[in-house]
Protein backbone atom coordinates (compact mmCIF):
# COMPACT_ATOMS: atom_id res chain seq x y z
CA UNK A 1 0.00 0.00 0.00
CA UNK A 2 1.60 3.36 -0.77
CA UNK A 3 2.20 5.95 1.56
CA UNK A 4 -0.40 8.58 2.35
CA UNK A 5 0.81 12.33 2.54
CA UNK A 6 0.61 13.57 5.50
CA UNK A 7 -1.58 16.53 5.35
CA UNK A 8 -4.88 13.92 4.24
CA UNK A 9 -7.20 13.17 7.61
CA UNK A 10 -6.50 10.05 8.98
CA UNK A 11 -9.50 7.35 8.02
CA UNK A 12 -10.33 5.21 10.84
CA UNK A 13 -12.68 2.63 11.50
CA UNK A 14 -16.48 3.63 12.67
CA UNK A 15 -16.12 1.97 16.35
CA UNK A 16 -12.92 4.02 17.08
CA UNK A 17 -13.11 7.33 15.21
CA UNK A 18 -13.84 10.26 18.18
CA UNK A 19 -13.93 12.93 15.54
CA UNK A 20 -16.98 10.88 13.97
CA UNK A 21 -18.75 10.12 16.86
CA UNK A 22 -18.36 14.07 17.84
CA UNK A 23 -19.31 15.55 14.59
CA UNK A 24 -22.91 12.99 14.58
CA UNK A 25 -23.26 14.22 18.00
CA UNK A 26 -22.61 18.26 16.99
CA UNK A 27 -24.89 17.27 13.91
CA UNK A 28 -28.30 16.27 16.11
CA UNK A 29 -30.94 18.84 14.82
CA UNK A 30 -30.68 20.71 18.52
CA UNK A 31 -27.25 19.94 19.74
CA UNK A 32 -25.64 22.66 18.38
CA UNK A 33 -28.24 25.37 18.51
CA UNK A 34 -28.51 24.56 22.17
CA UNK A 35 -24.85 25.01 22.77
CA UNK A 36 -24.93 28.18 20.80
CA UNK A 37 -27.19 29.67 23.10
CA UNK A 38 -25.85 28.50 26.05
CA UNK A 39 -22.19 30.48 24.87
CA UNK A 40 -24.23 33.82 26.27
CA UNK A 41 -24.24 32.03 29.66
CA UNK A 42 -26.16 30.43 31.87
CA UNK A 43 -29.85 29.71 31.05
CA UNK A 44 -32.78 28.08 32.92
CA UNK A 45 -34.89 25.39 31.08
CA UNK A 46 -37.46 27.79 29.85
CA UNK A 47 -35.49 29.96 28.83
CA UNK A 48 -34.14 27.69 26.24
CA UNK A 49 -37.78 26.51 25.41
CA UNK A 50 -38.34 30.19 24.35
CA UNK A 51 -35.02 30.41 22.10
CA UNK A 52 -36.39 27.54 20.26
CA UNK A 53 -39.76 27.26 20.00
CA UNK A 54 -39.90 24.34 17.85
CA UNK A 55 -38.43 21.86 20.32
CA UNK A 56 -39.90 19.60 22.82
CA UNK A 57 -39.60 19.74 26.47
CA UNK A 58 -39.20 15.98 26.10
CA UNK A 59 -36.17 16.36 23.38
CA UNK A 60 -34.73 19.46 25.11
CA UNK A 61 -34.34 16.92 28.46
CA UNK A 62 -32.94 14.20 26.53
CA UNK A 63 -30.82 16.48 24.81
CA UNK A 64 -29.14 18.32 27.76
CA UNK A 65 -29.22 14.83 29.60
CA UNK A 66 -26.72 13.48 26.48
CA UNK A 67 -24.96 16.92 26.98
CA UNK A 68 -24.15 16.91 30.98
CA UNK A 69 -22.90 13.32 30.06
CA UNK A 70 -20.79 14.20 27.94
CA UNK A 71 -19.59 16.95 30.13
CA UNK A 72 -20.70 19.85 28.15
CA UNK A 73 -22.90 21.26 30.05
CA UNK A 74 -23.57 21.89 33.62
CA UNK A 75 -27.04 21.57 35.43
CA UNK A 76 -27.58 23.11 38.98
CA UNK A 77 -30.26 23.07 41.22
CA UNK A 78 -31.47 25.88 43.78
CA UNK A 79 -33.21 24.63 46.80
CA UNK A 80 -35.60 27.49 46.61
CA UNK A 81 -39.10 26.62 45.91
CA UNK A 82 -40.21 26.62 43.24
CA UNK A 83 -37.35 24.81 42.33
CA UNK A 84 -35.27 26.44 39.64
CA UNK A 85 -32.67 24.61 37.44
CA UNK A 86 -30.16 26.41 35.18
CA UNK A 87 -27.89 25.00 32.45
CA UNK A 88 -24.81 26.42 31.70
CA UNK A 89 -21.51 25.67 29.36
CA UNK A 90 -18.34 23.57 31.29
CA UNK A 91 -15.04 24.45 30.16
CA UNK A 92 -15.19 21.40 27.40
CA UNK A 93 -18.70 22.98 26.10
CA UNK A 94 -16.94 26.53 26.35
CA UNK A 95 -13.71 24.90 23.78
CA UNK A 96 -16.52 24.69 21.30
CA UNK A 97 -17.51 28.36 21.10
CA UNK A 98 -15.21 28.76 18.09
CA UNK A 99 -16.05 25.71 16.54
CA UNK A 100 -19.55 27.05 16.58
CA UNK A 101 -18.93 30.56 15.64
CA UNK A 102 -17.23 29.72 12.74
CA UNK A 103 -19.60 27.29 11.15
CA UNK A 104 -22.23 29.88 11.99
CA UNK A 105 -20.23 32.51 9.81
CA UNK A 106 -19.44 29.67 7.33
CA UNK A 107 -23.56 29.39 7.13
CA UNK A 108 -24.07 33.18 6.84
CA UNK A 109 -21.47 33.51 3.90
CA UNK A 110 -23.45 30.32 2.27
CA UNK A 111 -26.70 32.15 2.64
CA UNK A 112 -26.62 34.36 -0.65
CA UNK A 113 -25.80 30.74 -2.51
CA UNK A 114 -28.17 28.93 -1.04
CA UNK A 115 -31.03 31.73 -1.98
CA UNK A 116 -30.34 31.73 -5.01
CA UNK A 117 -30.47 27.73 -4.93
CA UNK A 118 -34.09 28.16 -3.66
CA UNK A 119 -33.15 25.94 -0.31
CA UNK A 120 -32.53 27.19 3.64
CA UNK A 121 -30.14 23.55 3.43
Amino acid sequence: MPDLPPDLPRVCRPDECLAEDWLGFLGHRWNALILWHLSDGPKRFSDLQALLPRISAKVLTERLAGMTARALVSRRETNLFPREVTYALTPRGESLRGILSDLYDWAERQAPVLRTAGTRR
